[in-house]
């Protein structure tokens, strides 16, 4: 683990996406973070030591999925499978697929292995938020909240765009995990890699620490909230200043476009191994983005800290 020092930086973005704004003074308490993500041989371990079954390897009950189809129910994951050429890029049905036998130890599909595929190194994926949330705990640790997340990941750099400075790619140098191409057909892989890289492959940022950016999104314990239009003080007298913001609330956090599923949104940071010029730009220490607690996924794994 690194030890980053309490401070004050601004949160959020004005040049990213809509839920990124307003830009937030927030101050943060010293803390320990994990110096890269949760590996495939840490979440191994955890796994022999607890029996710890993810939630990817049961099956789904169909009576908290109203309409789901009777074959259905078996254990597997979402797994991202490149398309055959251009598709419109709001049709992410078509590039994600529920694949049965998919969990940690198969994160491509019942057919991977991570002995076969040497993924021992590479970050855990396909772990629901309870499932980071009881390594966690397993190691004495805590999952980050959104503001440690982002404030870990700038690295000292207040109000950079990325990570390591304004430039994405400066001088051509890839700084981590990310789709080079157009999406969702077309890799071209200049950063080295096709899915997930091993932890560590890329500079680590100001404070230390590896794939803050890119790789995989990273859980964090804060509940989705939309931005507000300003900070809240908690009297008028009070500075604008937030201090260890905690997000929202479990019923705030419902997707406001699924009336009818009450399933509660945490943030993912961080962008992952899918984030491309053309589609979903959250290589950025601002970006932030909503996962239902329920959601697996090939790209989502997550790193603990401590205060």
């Amino acid at each position: 683990m690194q030890r980053i020092p309490g401070g004050v930086f601004t949160m959020g973005s004005l040049r990213g996406y809509p839920e990124e704004a307003p830009l937030r003074q927030v101050r943060v308490d010293s803390f320990w973070i994990d110096e890269a993500p949760v590996t495939n041989r840490d979440f191994a371990r955890f796994v022999a030591a607890t029996g710890h079954v993810t939630l990817a390897e049961i099956a789904p009950d169909p009576a908290l999925y109203p309409g789901m189809a009777p074959e259905m129910a078996q254990p597997g994951s979402l797994v991202f499978t490149k398309t055959a050429g251009p598709v419109p890029l709001d049709a992410y049905q078509l590039w994600w697929r529920f694949a049965f036998g998919a969990d940690w130890r198969h994160p491509w599909g019942a057919e991977s292995d991570l002995d076969r595929d040497d993924l021992w190194d590479h970050p855990v994926v396909h772990v629901a938020w309870e499932d980071a949330a009881a390594y966690a705990r397993w190691a004495g640790k805590d999952l980050p909240t959104e503001a440690e997340h982002e404030y870990a990941a700038r690295g000292g750099l207040d109000g950079c765009d990325f990570a390591w400075g304004d430039a994405l790619a400066p001088d051509g140098r890839m700084m981590a995990n990310y789709w080079q191409g157009l999406f969702p057909f077309a890799n071209t892989r200049e950063d080295g890699w096709e899915r997930t890289s091993p932890v560590r492959s890329f500079p680590a940022n100001g404070y230390g620490l590896y794939d803050m950016i890119g790789n995989v999104w990273e859980w964090t314990r804060d509940w989705w909230e939309e931005r507000r239009a300003t900070p809240e003080k908690p009297s008028p007298e009070a500075c604008c200043t937030l201090a260890n913001p905690r997000g929202g609330t479990v019923k705030r956090s419902y997707d406001p476009l699924q009336p009818d599923i009450r399933i509660g949104r945490k943030v993912l940071k961080g962008g992952s191994h899918l984030c491309a010029l053309n589609h979903c730009q959250r290589f950025r220490p601002a970006a932030r983005h909503p996962e239902m607690i329920d959601t697996s996924t090939s790209h989502i794994g997550f790193r603990c800290v401590k205060r």
